[in-house]
Formats: C-alpha cells, structure tokens, sequence
C-alpha cells in the first residue's frame, strides 16, 4: 500500500443536475483519493471530451467487460474532478483523477456516444458520539502501526495532518489497501461512515499480520545466512518460507509421489523413464530449480490416467434415443453416427475412428458431441482449436523451457480421469500457422489410428496410448481444413434448418432452456406458432438456431422484468401486434419480388461459412468502348466468371437477341452488392450472365427465379457445391424456383420433403436453357437455340 497526500474540492452549487458517466473496468476510485487512469474505449474518451470545468461521474464496472451497459455498473458512484492530462499514446489518453463525494446515480439521460446520468449527493458525515471518537482513535494508532512496519511514518503523518474529515480518511486508507475488488466495491456500497470504518480497521489488521510475518522471515534468514553467498542466502529464505506456511514436509512428499506413481500400470517405457527420474532425484539438491522441474514432471506422469477406462460398452438403442431427444431432423447425421459408432462397438477400433462434423454455427454440432458423450457414458474434453497457431499448444512444451507444460490434449486426458473420453476438438478449421510451427500437422499423429496408440507428448517424452479416445472434429468451412486431415476424418456434414424445423426446435427445445436461464416458468410467456414463425422471419436469417434463441431470451427476460418486480398478473401474450415491442424493429422482410423490376437485375444463390445465402448481381451499361468493369470485392475466380460471361454474350449477340453495336460502343459495369464483404467462387457465373443477357436484350429476370452454377466460354453449366445451403437460403427467402446444374440433381434427395415440394428445380446443362426459364418474354426474340420455357422443369417431390 501507498500513501499520498489528498486534494480538497468544494462541489461548486452550479454543478449540472446530470454530469458524463466514466465507467472504469480496472482500476478503483474512491473519495479523497486520486489516481491516473488509462482511457483507450471511445465512449469514455467522448465522456471525458464532454466533461465542463473538469467535473464528472467515475462508475464502477461489477465485470470488466469490454462494452458495458447501463445494468454493469455499481449503483452509486463517485463525483470526480479531473486533474490533469498525462499524455496520449495510440488513441489512448491517460489522466489524473480527484474523488470528491459519493452520488447515487439516477435516470441515465444519454447513453450514447457516451453515458450522460442524472446524480444525487450522499451525505452522511461522521457522527458526533463517543463510539465514533473510539473508531477514530483506533483508526489513527492501526494506521500509525502499519506505517511504522513499512518505514513511511513521516509520510502518513502529513497525510493525517491534511485530513480533517475522518470519513474522508476512511476511503482514502480504503483506496491504497491492496484486497480484493469485491471488498472495495463493498467499501464504495457502503454509505455509514462507521461501517466503512470497521472493515477498513479489519483490512488493516490483515495488512499488519502479512508485513509482520515477511519481516520475521526475512530477520531469520538474514540471521542465518550471514557469511554465504547470495544463492545460500536465496535458499534459505525459501525454507524459511515454506515453515511458515507448514509445508515443508518435502521428504514426506516425495514418499507420497513414489507410492501413486507404484500404483499406476505405466507401460514399460514409462516405467524405465520414471525410475530413471526418480534417481535423479535423490541426487539433486533440497530447493534446487532442477529438482522441481523433475518433480512436476513425476506429478503430471502420476496425475494422467493410465489404464483407466470408464463405459467400455456402446449402447446403440440409448445412443439413438439421445440424439432424438436433443436434436431435432439431421436425420442423415443421425443414421451416420449410430453406423460409425456400430462399427467400433464390434470391430474395437478401425480407419473412421474420427467424425468431422460440418456446418453453419448453431446447427448444434457441438451439442451433437455432448449427446454422443452422455450416450456413451463417457467423458467430453472439449479442446478449442480457433485462433491456436503454435504446435506446442498441441503437443506442449519441451521441459528444457522454463514454464513448459504438456500440450491440450494431454491436459484434458489429466481432467477427464479416463484414458477413453470423448475429445471435441472445436473449430478445426480456424487453426493457423506460424514461425512457431503448423499445429494442423500435429493433429496428423493424434487422429492417425495406426500412429495415435503412441502418441508422444513433448513434455512428457513417453508415449501415452490415444487409440481409445473417440475423436469428434467441428468446423464451418470444410475448404479451410488441410487435405491430409480431412483425410484422416469422416466428413458430416450439417447444412442446416428450415423455417419449419426452427420452429419444431423451438417448441421443443428452445423455449424451455430459455424459460429455465431467465428464472421463470414456461407458462410465463404465451405465444402461438404463427408468432414464432413471425419471429423466425422477421427477426433471424442463418443457418442454425442462435440468433433464434438470443431473439426469444428477450420475451423471457422481460417477463423475468415483471416477476421480480411481482407485477407480472399473469402470462404475458405475444401476438404479432406487439411482437416488435419485445424483440424491437423487424430485421428482415420478404423483399425478393420488389427488386427485380427491370434489366439487369439477377438472383443469384451463394455459400459462406454461416449457410447459404442470396446473392444479388446488378448490370448497367454506358457509352464506352466495350470495357468491364467489375466491383462488389470480387476475387480472382469471380472476375473471371463475369469476363467469360460478358464474352459468351458478345460471341452469341445474335443469337440472344443482343444488339452487337450497342455491345461494342458500350462499357458494361458488374456489381455485386454487400461490397464490405469479399466474395469469391465460380458458382456466380450463371448469375453474372443472366444478368448481362437481361440488360443487353432488355428483359427483366423473373422476381421468383433464383440459380446458381459455373459457366463455361462454349455455354455449358457446370456444377457447384453447397446446393443444400443455397436451396435452404432461397425457400427460407420465398423463393420457389431454382435454377441448377443438371449435373447438381442429384443433391436435391439431401433436401428435406417439404422444400421439395414446395419449390420447382430447373435443372440445366446449356446457358440458353437459363435464359429460357429466367427471362421475361418478349415479343420478336430469336428463338434459335433456346430451349422452350419449363421444358427443363424436374418434378417438385
């Protein structure tokens, strides 16, 4: 703790009734005290640049999040004066800041681009009784004693000299005893200066104690030492140390540490490395950094679990009862999981051992490995891959690196107590690589089931047996894992919902979690299945059902609101009406037949890592040379797709009913909106020449035909990926027609039976067949080589 002399203020009468807020997530301040702070967030810097004369309100953050709201901040807090300025460094602004007074903080008045709060002062001075002159009198000798412990007599007796206000003196001692932040937000909470008063006299005592005991250890050891050398010194103050803490019974330990490594059934070349550790150690010095290094790694060899195994048994019929229960369709998922699972019931082990579960987030890949867990009875270790660019996170540390400890997957074997749990190595696809190694080719062993029975951690140097553990990989972009690793993994892949099954999950399964995290019951909140599929519509557009469950949370929360504050009469009912009061403005619409009006415009039918989605192209030509000109942030293959487009056209002009002097003095501009977001891919290439084909030949695309496929320069449609996603992102946008690769046909049996019977697929081989099906007709257009409108058409079922 340190101590430094106060700044008195007087709370100027004119003061605004409502000041800028300063929400602090590190740090503490308290009245009387001051203390320079660091402001990097941008609300803060705007509260600062908005504070007059200096004045303002310092709140305190209950969790250091990174953007708090109204409800994460301590309910009082203190009126502040800024001091000074000390410096600015990259967007950052440090400056001094004085506590004045506790206020309670009222209606908040602005919440953007800052916080701006109403504020009341609390007075509560210190009272004029003879207990209160006892806790003062006992304040002032506690303070006296510890500053005499700590050398600063001189120092505090100036500050208790500028102090008159012996509440003032409170929260300063307060604010420069080192505790923990729950202590000081109890310190700041409390308004009896009393009260305040006796917690900081036990905080002190504590203080008292601590530099009491470090100042008799360190008077021993110095006695002691006298005469040896600096490490002898070093050594025994350790020693010194660990009697004070009773745990110096090193002897004992070590006894202890032999017998659970004798009753481990370490393989034998475990055993020989640990009989050969165990010899160093004896002849290692007490306290040396060597012989704890050896220790830790005889502790790890110990803590892992060696022959244990848990549920040797695989309950197929339980197995399929749990991931009925707690996943809804994935029917194919489903059916793929028991079979995998079937094989290594009989066979004990074999090529598959791996599962790689693929798909947009929310699809409930992961909850699919917790199902598996729970059927099994095994175990789950979940190991997070995203964002890991460092081998030895895989495979850990060698012990010669000060801090080395064993990899993930060896920590998670140590916590699960079982050498046969189910490891959930999590987002698979967001690994990186860099100068410290490839940690995807580290997994090449783990999931190898010819390699992983001896699997050799780095930092333990013996190999462990992983045969046992039934690995379940996740990802969202299948393109993104390495080809050896796919190899060495069955690939399943999850597309996702439809509106149809969100709902089913909903009512199933949603809204009873939802009722049970906000505290409520279910019959709490009532709300009909044409209001969920409102909400679904109007206020969710993905794959799976998170942004789902964070729109429904609200009507739970607002009726959790209503319990608490024991108005809520009855069940609150939802309807359409005022649907938009709990979830706020609608998000989405069905806008599709709206924007196809005129030429030019065409719908095409995109991937990405979160589902599939639709994907506008927009044409335009001006007087010019017969240039492209491509924007949207188009990568390479995109730009591509649109220039051997734009050349299908120019080489069958005619043919098209395209005027080819309108062709040749003009410039054709290509946009793909959403231009924030990169884009790539050939499957846009039948877009981008429907599109051409519709500006330069005047007629608008149908406003209720979507497509997808790669083109090719002779006018053949090739196929594409992802078909099941785009599909799913059309039908969920009202789209009823498809247009697609011949080829991509057979990808429609993927497709649940109620999208295929209410959407129509045109499945194509030539270009002329898309503009055939996609175009509006129009009166005198050549008709050689295209094929007739809906000649093409596949049944819908």
């Amino acid at each position: 703790m340190a101590f430094s002399s106060p700044k008195n203020f007087s709370i100027p009468s004119h003061l605004a009734p409502s000041l800028p807020v300063l929400p602090i997530r590190q740090g503490f301040l308290l009245p009387g005290a001051g203390s320079p702070f660091t402001i990097a967030r941008e609300a803060s810097l705007a509260a600062l640049d908005a504070a007059k004369d200096g004045w303002l309100i310092v709140a305190i953050q209950r969790e250091p999040t990174a953007d708090p709201g109204v409800s994460d901040l301590l309910p009082m807090a203190v009126l502040a004066r800024i001091l000074q300025p000390l410096g600015n460094r990259n967007k950052m602004r440090a400056v001094a800041i004085q506590g004045v007074a506790r206020v309670t903080l009222r209606s908040f008045v602005r919440i953007e681009p800052y916080f701006e709060a109403g504020w009341s002062l609390i007075k509560t001075p210190w009272p004029d009784s003879p207990e209160a002159e006892g806790v003062r009198r006992a304040l002032e000798k506690a303070v006296e004693e510890v500053a005499q412990l700590m050398g600063a007599e001189a120092q505090v007796k100036q500050m208790t000299a500028e102090v008159d206000d012996p509440s003032l003196l409170v929260d300063m001692l307060a604010s420069v005893i080192e505790s923990e932040v729950e202590w000081k937000h109890d310190i700041l909470m409390t308004t009896d200066p009393l009260a305040r008063a006796e917690k900081v006299l036990k905080q002190l005592a504590q203080v008292k104690e601590v530099i009491a005991a470090q100042h008799a250890v360190e008077n021993r050891v110095r006695t002691e030492a006298k005469g040896h050398e600096r490490e002898a010194i070093l050594r025994r103050q350790l020693k010194a140390i660990q009697e004070e803490l009773g745990d110096g019974d090193g002897d004992e330990g070590l006894k202890r540490l032999k017998d659970r490594l004798a009753a481990k059934p370490l393989p034998e070349e475990a055993k020989n490395a640990v009989d050969r550790e165990l010899k160093r150690l004896e002849r290692m010095q007490g306290q040396s950094l060597e012989r704890n290094v050896a220790v830790d790694w005889l502790e790890w060899i110990a803590d892992l679990p060696w022959g244990q195994y848990g549920s040797t048994e695989i309950d197929l019929n339980k197995l399929e009862s749990v991931l009925d229960e707690s996943h809804y369709g994935l029917e194919d998922v489903k059916k793929q999981v028991v079979e995998h699972l079937a094989v290594r019931k009989l066979a004990g082990h074999g090529r598959a051992d791996v599962l790689l579960l693929v798909g947009p987030p929310g699809v409930g890949k992961t909850s699919v490995a917790q199902a598996i867990a729970d059927a099994t009875g095994r175990k789950l270790v979940r190991v997070a891959l995203g964002g890991v660019r460092d081998e030895s996170e895989l495979r850990g540390h060698r012990r010669t690196y000060v801090g080395s400890r064993p990899g993930r997957l060896i920590e998670g074997l140590r916590r699960s107590e079982t050498a046969d749990p189910v490891v959930l190595l999590d987002e698979v696809d967001k690994m990186g690589r860099g100068w410290q190694g490839d940690p995807a080719s580290a997994l090449l062993e783990v999931l190898d089931p010819e390699q992983n029975h001896a699997f050799t951690d780095h930092y333990l140097e013996v190999p462990f047996d992983l045969s046992k553990v039934l690995f379940i990989a996740t990802a969202n972009d299948l393109s993104q894992v390495p080809a050896p690793l796919r190899d060495r993994m069955e690939i399943l892949e999850i597309e996702g919902y439809t509106s149809d099954e969100k709902l089913t999950i909903a009512k199933a399964h949603v809204l009873k979690k939802l009722a049970n995290n906000a505290g409520v019951d279910l019959t709490d909140v009532q709300i009909s299945d044409d209001v969920l599929e409102e909400a679904i519509e109007g206020w969710t557009r993905e794959a799976g059902v998170r942004q789902l469950q964070r729109v429904l949370g609200k009507l739970f929360r607002a009726a959790a609101v209503k319990k608490a504050k024991h108005q809520l009469e009855g069940p609150i009912a939802v309807t359409r009406e005022n649907l938009g009061d709990y979830l706020g403005k609608r998000r989405f619409f069905q806008e599709v037949h709206e924007l196809l009006e005129r030429p030019g415009l065409a719908m095409g039918l995109a991937w990405t890592p979160m589902g599939g989605d639709v994907l506008f192209v927009e044409a335009s030509k001006m007087p010019g040379t017969g240039q492209l000109v491509l924007t949207g942030q188009l990568g390479e293959v995109m730009k591509e797709s649109a220039q051997a487009a734009l050349t299908f056209v120019r080489s069958n002009a005619a043919r098209l009913g395209a005027d080819p002097e309108v062709l040749k003095h003009s410039d054709i501009h290509v946009h793909v909106p959403a231009g924030a977001t990169p884009k790539d891919g050939p499957s846009a290439g039948v877009t981008m020449f429907t599109a051409i084909a519709s500006l330069l030949t005047d007629r608008p695309v149908r406003s209720d035909v979507a497509m997808t496929g790669e083109m090719t320069l002779r006018g053949r449609v090739l196929p594409v990926g992802g078909i099941k996603a785009k599909v799913l992102a059309a039908h969920a946008r009202g789209i009823r027609t498809v247009i697609l690769p011949a080829r991509n046909e057979v990808d429609l049996a993927d497709l649940p039976e109620k999208v295929r019977k209410e959407m129509r697929f045109v499945p194509v081989s030539q270009m002329t067949e898309v503009l055939a099906e996609a175009l509006e007709p129009r009166a005198g257009l050549p008709t050689l080589g295209l094929a007739t409108p809906g000649s093409t058409t596949t049944p819908a079922a």
